[in-house]
């Protein structure tokens, strides 16, 4: 199978009408009237974001999720993806196929679909890359650099979740429901929260809770303060008794915003958990249930 039929067989049939069947050097969009296109771009490499035997139709939805969750903490929608691929060979097409129905089966949850992108091979190990396009009101694009000295901090879901599901997945835990190990393969893009003008500031949790969190207040120019105990915990993560690896392990892609004290119950009712919040200085505090203050390590970094 060539490139061409590759192409044809596997993402034709995902293309929507600007990416023009797929036929063309590029798509032609139009953004909605009177909107800001937001444009988030991220990679998976096989044996670094996704173990080897994982499922393909996995891969590809969860490829598709976290950008989407770059979409959500930006307060954007949806409108459609580009989708570079470095296959190894020889091409796998059963791989190929559950690879193209999960993107299907995800295209039709979020309602979007495929602008275009490149398809090549590589010697090395299999690397996808997604670009995602959404759009916001003017001005509204929520931003990691608003958040204001006595704003609360919190959380979308569940965290540690995603963490527990690689180390349960490597043999590492016992997850006998497969509910950690489901966190992992598919995040859960908090995409339509209804908190514009509310939130001051906001990221997705990708890195790692406290890891992300000094993101945020940095870019704000402020410290944050976590309080440990009210971290929001799934049941099988309180099971496992981890809580560093949940307050510092990544792949959560949750949001993680910051907001006045007085805007609290708007975002309980959406969901969100209080966890701390911001104050003037520098740096992250992550405090026990006694006040005393943790000592825990890094979050993730691809050079570290």
């Amino acid at each position: 199978m060539n490139e061409f039929d590759l192409i044809a067989r596997h993402f034709r049939p995902l293309a929507g009408v600007a990416g023009l069947d797929l036929l063309d050097d590029a798509a032609v969009l139009a953004p909605p009237v009177g909107r800001e296109l937001v444009i988030s771009a991220d990679a998976m490499v096989a044996g670094v974001h996704c173990l080897a035997d994982d499922p393909a139709e996995l891969v590809a939805r969860k490829l598709l999720r976290v950008n989407l969750s770059d979409l959500a903490a930006m307060g954007a929608t949806p409108l459609g993806y580009l989708l570079t691929l470095a296959l190894p060979r020889p091409l796998d097409e059963a791989w190929l196929a559950g690879f193209a129905r999960g993107l299907a089966l995800d295209q039709a949850a979020f309602g979007i679909a495929l602008l275009g992108g490149d398809t090549v091979a590589t010697p090395g190990p299999l690397t996808l890359s997604l670009t995602i396009l959404g759009h916001v009101a003017p001005g509204c694009a929520w931003r990691r650099s608003g958040g204001q000295a006595g704003d609360e901090l919190w959380v979308t879901g569940t965290i540690g979740d995603a963490a527990l599901g690689l180390l349960a997945l490597q043999g590492k835990l016992v997850d006998p429901n497969g509910v950690l190990a489901g966190r992992y393969h598919l995040p859960q893009p908090r995409l339509g929260l209804p908190l514009d003008g509310v939130v001051h500031a906001a990221m997705d949790l990708s890195d790692g809770l406290v890891q992300d969190c000094g993101h945020l207040a940095a870019a704000s120019g402020l410290a944050a303060v976590i309080h440990a105990a009210d971290v929001p915990l799934s049941p099988a993560a309180q099971a496992c008794r981890r809580l560093e690896t949940c307050l510092t392990g990544g792949d959560d892609y949750e949001l993680l915003v910051a907001a006045a004290p007085g805007d609290g119950t708007i975002l309980q009712r959406c969901g969100l958990t209080r966890i701390g919040r911001l104050e003037v200085g520098a740096g992250v505090s992550v405090l026990d249930a006694a006040g005393m203050r943790m000592t825990l390590p890094g979050g993730w970094d691809h050079f570290g």
